[in-house]
């Protein structure tokens, strides 16, 4: 996306981290922007900005988030990704009834495309596990994700996890909400 910040790109008018906000905000009680950088970017959404304390990638960010949840009182965390603006309304419920058969509480999003190990149910109880993780130079999400015997959500929209990385994936997103594609 030519170096912009995905969250603040424009979608339909709003930016991209509003869509996500529009989905989740009514699945969970409370929402948490995990980011790096000026966290004032972020004030017009009055969310909490919560940092990595070293950046590694996407479980950097999980991890940080996960502690934030912890101190919060949470028992659980979800997380998505910011370019994912068209994220189910029953994302957290199938979320929450696929951890139940895993044996630590971990879940992951699924569709026919595949998984989306980024679209998932944390427990907070995994937060010393994944630190653990990353201190051994480990960041790839699946092989954590795999090591913790993640259960599976699986959905049937695939749309409905479709990642905006390009220019052209943000069009298709514009004619999705036209109603066009």
């Amino acid at each position: 996306m030519g170096g912009a910040d995905k969250a603040l790109l424009p979608l339909a008018g709003k930016p991209l981290l509003a869509h996500v906000i529009d989905r989740l905000e009514p699945q969970v009680n409370q929402l948490l922007i995990s980011a790096n950088g000026d966290a004032s970017r972020f004030a017009p959404f009055g969310l909490e900005v919560v940092p990595d304390a070293t950046p590694q990638g996407p479980l950097s960010g999980i991890l940080a988030a996960l502690i934030r949840a912890g101190e919060l009182g949470a028992t659980h965390l979800v997380s998505t990704p910011v370019d994912t603006p068209f994220l189910p309304g029953d994302l957290v419920p199938l979320l929450l009834l696929a951890a139940e058969s895993a044996p630590e509480g971990l879940a992951l999003a699924r569709t026919a495309d595949g998984d989306h190990p980024t679209t998932a149910l944390w427990p907070v109880t995994l937060a010393p596990a994944l630190k653990g993780f990353l201190a051994e130079g480990e960041a790839k999400v699946t092989r954590f994700t795999d090591a913790h015997h993640a259960a599976r959500a699986t959905f049937a929209d695939a749309r409905a996890f479709l990642n905006l990385n390009t220019p052209e994936d943000l069009g298709l997103a514009e004619a999705m909400l036209k109603g066009a594609a």
